[in-house]
This record gives C-alpha cells, sequence and structure tokens, in this order.
C-alpha cells in the first residue's frame, strides 16, 4: 500500500496565482485543491481535511483575515498550517494578523520555486516515479543513522524507536558517517545541520552522489532559530528538517513516512470478514493524525473488496477529549461517505457518548462535552 499523498489547498481569487501553484508543485506527489474565495475555502477545508492551507489575504465574498479567523476557531481545522499571500503593500497587516495563527507568509508575486521551497519546510514532498512500489511492514527491520555531535540526541532518538525492531546507529562526526555508508546503505539518514565546518551540507553531497545512496531519505535536524541553515537544507533538497528540541513523537511519524513503512497493522485486523479498528489506550495528535491518515484508504479497501463492517473497539479507551473526537468524526465521517457499516464496541458510558457524537454535527457542542468530560 502506497503512503498516503499530502493535500494542499490553495485560497485565492487569482487564477494565475492558481496556475502558478499547479506548475510549482505538478512534478510532485501532491494532491491539489482551489478555491476562489474564503467560503469555498472552508468547505473544500471541511470535506478535503488538507495537510496546508495557501490563503490569499484580499478575497471577494469572504476575506483571507475572516477565513483565518474561522478556520482557527474551528476544533477541526484549527491545526492545520496556514501560508498567507500578500502583495508587497499588505506585508504590515500579515505580519499583524499572524497572531491569529500562521505558519508562513510569502509577498506576492512569487516564483514556482519559492512557493515550492516554502511548501516544502511543512510538507514532507516526493518527486513523482521516486516512491517504492509497496510499503514496509511495521515489523520489518530498518537502519537508521544518525550523525549529531551530541550523544544526548542520538539517546533520544534510540529511547524514540526502542518499541521497533529499528537499529539505530549513531555517530558523532561525518567522516564516521560516511564511512558507514560506505559499507551499509541505511533506510534513514537524520544528521545535524551545526555540524563543524558545514558537515552536514558535504555529507549530504557525498551521500547524493554515490548511486547507492542518492535514493536515501535525509532528515536535517537544527536548532528552531538556526534559519539560514535550514534554508541552505532546504534548496540542496534534505527530504526534511527537524527542529530542536525534539518532537519525538512527530519525529517517528514522519521517519515511518518517510521509509514507505505501512503502520495501519497498529490499529486494524481482520477476522472472518470483520475488520477491526482498535483505539489505542494513549493518543496523541500523531497518533490521531496516523489512524486518520489509514480510515479512508481502508474503507475504500473495504468497499472494493465487498466488507461492509467495521467494528471500532474502544475499550482501552479511558477518557473522552477532543483528540479522540476529531479521531471520530473522521472516523465517521469516512464510514459515513463510503457506506460502510460501523459500531463502537467499549464501556456502556463510552458507547453511549460515542453514540451521542456520532448523532450531531455541532462541533460546539463537541468541545462542550469534551471540556465536560475530563474526568471521565
Amino acid at each position: 500500500m502506497n503512503t498516503r499523498t499530502p493535500k494542499l489547498l490553495s485560497v485565492d481569487d487569482s487564477k494565475m496565482i492558481h496556475m502558478v501553484i499547479g506548475k510549482a508543485f505538478k512534478n510532485y506527489n501532491l494532491e491539489l485543491f482551489y478555491a476562489s474565495n474564503g467560503v469555498e475555502g472552508l468547505a473544500v477545508a471541511t470535506r478535503e481535511n488538507p495537510d496546508l492551507i495557501l490563503l490569499d489575504v484580499t478575497m471577494p465574498v469572504m476575506d483571507g483575515v475572516e477565513t483565518l479567523t474561522k478556520l482557527k476557531s474551528d476544533p477541526t481545522l484549527k491545526d492545520i498550517p496556514v501560508i498567507m499571500l500578500t502583495a508587497e503593500a499588505g506585508k504590515e497587516n500579515v505580519v499583524r494578523i499572524a497572531k491569529i495563527g500562521i505558519r508562513d507568509y510569502i509577498i506576492k508575486p512569487f516564483t514556482e520555486g519559492l512557493i515550492a521551497e516554502r511548501v516544502g519546510r511543512i510538507l514532507d514532498l516526493q518527486i513523482k516515479g521516486q516512491e517504492e512500489g509497496k510499503a514496509k511492514d511495521l515489523e520489518d527491520a530498518a537502519n537508521i543513522l544518525v550523525v549529531d555531535d551530541k550523544p544526548a540526541i542520538i539517546e533520544q532518538i534510540k529511547e524514540a524507536a526502542s518499541s521497533t525492531p529499528w537499529k539505530i546507529i549513531g555517530v558523532g562526526q561525518c567522516a564516521e558517517g560516511v564511512d558507514y555508508t560506505s559499507k551499509e546503505v541505511p533506510d534513514l539518514i537524520l544528521i545535524s545541520l551545526s555540524m563543524p565546518e558545514r558537515g552536514a551540507f558535504n555529507f549530504y553531497q557525498m551521500t547524493r552522489a554515490n548511486a547507492r545512496t542518492k535514493s536515501v531519505p535525509i532528515f536535517g535536524m537544527s536548532v528552531k532559530t538556526a534559519i539560514e541553515e535550514q534554508s541552505t537544507a532546504q534548496s540542496m533538497g534534505f527530504n526534511a528538517i527537524i527542529t530542536k528540541p525534539l518532537d519525538l513523537g512527530e519525529l517517528m511519524n514522519r521517519m515511518t513516512r518517510a521509509m514507505n513503512i505501512d503502520t495501519s497493522k497498529r490499529y486494524f485486523a481482520e477476522d472472518k470478514g470483520v475488520v477491526y479498528l482498535t483505539i489505542p489506550a494513549q493518543i496523541d495528535k500523531f497518533v490521531q493524525t496516523d489512524i486518520g491518515n489509514h480510515i479512508v484508504s481502508k474503507s475504500k479497501e473495504m468497499v472494493e473488496s465487498g466488507q461492509e463492517k467495521l467494528v471500532i473497539d474502544a475499550s482501552k479507551v479511558s477518557k473522552i477529549d477532543m483528540v479522540i473526537i476529531k479521531l471520530f468524526l473522521q472516523i465517521i465521517k469516512s464510514c459515513r461517505d463510503l457506506g460502510v457499516n460501523y459500531k463502537v464496541v467499549g464501556s456502556s458510558d463510552f458507547a453511549e457518548q460515542a453514540k451521542a457524537f456520532e448523532e450531531t454535527k455541532d462541533l460546539e457542542l463537541f468541545e462542550d462535552r469534551a471540556k465536560a468530560l475530563e474526568s471521565f
């Protein structure tokens, strides 16, 4: 099964801007969606749940500021990163509204290369034709090379991967990394961008020049404030930039995606024609995203193979919060859209609350219930 294709939504009343964006990403595995004003943009965002939104400031019907405000006030949309697009004259206005919550802004006019570079800071862009045909299994072994002169970083990554069969090879010098890759081809490389004498960038060039390692995903690790080295890495073609201090949950999520690992077996199982989805006891936003990414493709697989029954096992869940609610919204929407019959299994109290949640579309009510059930 292929990894999920990222979704990008462009909200702009300019057909020319949409054309530039279309050309910028024509060679990437990326689903593009377009809207000509804020009202259309909100509708598309609700329907498609994009991974990133490009939002113009000046538009008819509903402008970018009002659209951004509504996005950030919607529990199901507020976490979607937004890049604002503005003319030079509107730059100060964008800086002012940045407090509402945007990831970046771009001044018009812009080139195809610039928009691709900025989007690539947020999404893991993959060139068409370079993806592997078959995903690896979560239980398959993998060798991950970590090049960092800070031993604590290597230890953190080893701890994060301790529940997997992955082998973490940590080295403190770029020369050691080069020596390792000359003998073994790792499945993934993480390297600190602050290695002495531009070591990370020289290492990247050597790795890409070697036919054996030219396709190995390479992540650059950098402190958040080191913008210049991050920009250099992006322009060179690093697959991703991971900021320090490390968010280990996000790091694991991005590593599995980069190595094309199928994580669906963590949650889904099949028995006698029935598909079971087990919700883990501990759920954070990355687990929610992981399951949410799988549920659409899994629902489609069920319909195509004639399976119509999904059992959602929530017996391990001890309380309902907004992460659980958002996850249930994704699951329920996918099942209803494709005609999959589903049933929630868990404690009677949980099942009763889940039924109440699925019968209403009032998201404010969802949020109120979540707050009221903090001690559930």
